[in-house]
């Protein structure tokens, strides 16, 4: 881990910073980012979250801040060296929980950048040591899998509505266009497995559990000046199949992942020794889950007919991977 300094990050010296600048909020849950210089130089990315504005930390019952209890019990710090986190200090302050990054800069990719193949495949190998290190013994305090299966259920979602969080209202949308656009056999099953994810949880929950990132992004990687890989944003680290992070990851940002889909599947397997065949089945029909709504939104409204062409062609091979699941059984 690159050194971060060796005065700790306390509330004092946040309130004694020399500057500060908005970063908005995180792009999704509802956190808020800020970076600040503080007086020994340091500059560091400071997120806010809440229960009362973090749609993530209400849907999964996270009061106090996952990210920052993986840290202070230091679970983090036994991530493999080709993983590392971005996390220094932090603090519950009320109802809010403050997290003290290093400050990648630009290093952090955003939704628009593309890896290279040879990126792609280092990363791969690197989310396969991380899940072999963890493979049988995931730390214990990780998000639980069932609301984490289900986030985006219409069931799950609904007593959010009046948040007034964008993703609540898009979600709902998106998965009344999914029943529509989707043959009834598959929209029925994930239908059902949203209001009540139980065999779906117990079918992963029987496969060997390791450690899960849980939110794979092109977001939440940052490549470091000497090479490093830091992933970011640990608040849904769960214990699940490894597998589930990767099709977390293709259900996401596919087209920014430099391989083709089975390439990228074809590069996990050969990484991972562990691997199967059958927890690869089920982490495809949880990425349904995960973000069949979303792919049903650009698959009937993106602006772009290209694109609306793009994601009906993906809607249709994550159906037939869900398919696949379904036909094999839970």
């Amino acid at each position: 881990m690159p050194p971060t300094g060796s005065s700790p990050i306390d509330p004092s010296m946040l309130g004694r910073a020399v500057a500060r600048e908005p970063l908005g909020d995180d792009g999704l849950s509802g956190a808020t980012l800020e970076r600040v210089w503080l007086p020994d130089g340091r500059t560091v990315v400071v997120k806010r979250q809440s229960p009362r504005s973090d749609l993530f930390m209400r849907v999964l019952g996270d009061e106090h801040g996952r990210e920052l209890d993986l840290y202070q019990r230091g679970v983090l710090d036994l991530l493999p060296p080709s993983i590392r986190h971005s996390v220094i200090g932090g603090w519950v302050a009320g109802d809010t929980t403050v997290i003290v990054m290093r400050d990648l800069g630009d290093r952090v990719l955003g939704w628009r950048d593309k890896l290279s193949p040879p990126r792609a495949r280092d990363l791969v190998r690197r989310l396969a040591e991380m899940h072999t290190h963890f493979a049988g013994a995931p730390p214990e305090g990780l998000a639980p899998l069932p609301p984490l299966v289900a986030t985006f259920a219409p069931s799950r979602l609904e007593p959010f509505v009046a948040m007034g969080h964008p993703i609540v209202a898009a979600a709902l949308d998106g998965w009344g266009l999914f029943a529509s656009l989707v043959p009834g056999d598959v929209a029925d099953a994930v239908e059902a497995l949203l209001d009540k994810p139980d065999p779906l949880v117990t079918a992963l929950s029987e496969c060997t559990p390791t450690l899960c990132h849980g939110d794979l992004a092109t977001v939440n990687l940052a490549w470091e000046d000497d090479g490093g890989l830091t992933l970011i944003d640990w608040g849904q680290a769960v214990a699940a199949p490894g597998e589930f992070d990767i099709t977390r990851l293709l259900a996401g940002c596919a087209p920014g992942l430099g391989l083709a889909r089975e390439a990228f599947l074809d590069e996990y397997r050969r990484a991972a020794p562990g691997s199967s065949a059958r927890a690869m089945r089920l982490s495809f029909l949880a990425g349904l889950l995960w973000l069949g709504w979303n792919k049903a939104l650009d698959a009937s409204r993106h602006s772009s007919e290209a694109k609306r062409a793009r994601e009906r062609e993906d809607l249709a091979w994550w159906v037939e991977k869900g398919r696949e699941a379904l036909d094999a059984g839970l």
